[in-house]
């Protein structure tokens, strides 16, 4: 095993991206793992100012003719012998966000003050939109993804007995704010 961990620390770290630090505790140039590479911890955020922080993650579901044809579409809404597929979805991706820390090892459990999953048909795409918001020390982006991605799962598990040819694409943070830094996905 010693072998192993010496590979992975070359292959994250480089011979020559980092110096060693004097304690294993120090961070290095990645916030999970320390100088050397070999100590994964979750981040300390006890000096982080509380700001409110937002973010936005969304993904897309593809579907084939014979799914678009086999479900009714009523009101942006595709519904089917288990139901409304897209509010199934909704329910499930706010569950997710809700339990990213439990899936994401090294996610901070937050206490979100808003989940909101949208999701609109575009033609034969389900485009799933997850807004997360929390008042804390750290972001919401994980939450956010993993909101869009339980939802897109979700979709994905309603339709598959007409046909395993959908297709999940294009999980990508499409903005957030409110903590060191901004982004907004071009």
């Amino acid at each position: 095993t010693q072998a192993l961990n010496e590979r992975i620390k070359h292959q994250l770290m480089g011979p020559n991206r980092i110096s060693a630090s004097p304690s294993d505790d120090e961070p290095g140039p990645f916030s999970h793992l320390n100088a050397q590479g070999d100590g994964v911890s979750m981040v300390d955020v006890g000096n982080k100012a509380v700001t409110r922080r937002t973010a936005v993650a969304r993904t897309r579901v593809t579907f084939p003719k014979e799914v678009m044809s086999a479900f009714q579409i009523s009101q942006s809404e595709l519904i089917g012998p288990k139901g409304p597929i897209f509010e199934t979805a909704k329910i499930a991706g706010i569950m997710g966000a809700k339990r990213t820390s439990d899936l994401i090892p090294l996610c901070h459990p937050l206490p979100l003050d808003r989940v909101n999953i949208d999701i609109r048909l575009e033609g034969n795409a389900a485009i799933v939109e997850c807004e997360c918001r929390v008042t804390h020390k750290t972001g919401v982006e994980m939450e956010a993804l993993t909101g869009a991605s339980v939802a897109a799962l979700t979709i994905y598990d309603m339709v598959k007995a007409v046909s395993h040819e959908c297709m999940i694409e294009e999980t990508v943070l499409v903005s957030k704010s409110g903590g060191k830094s901004d982004f907004v996905q071009k």
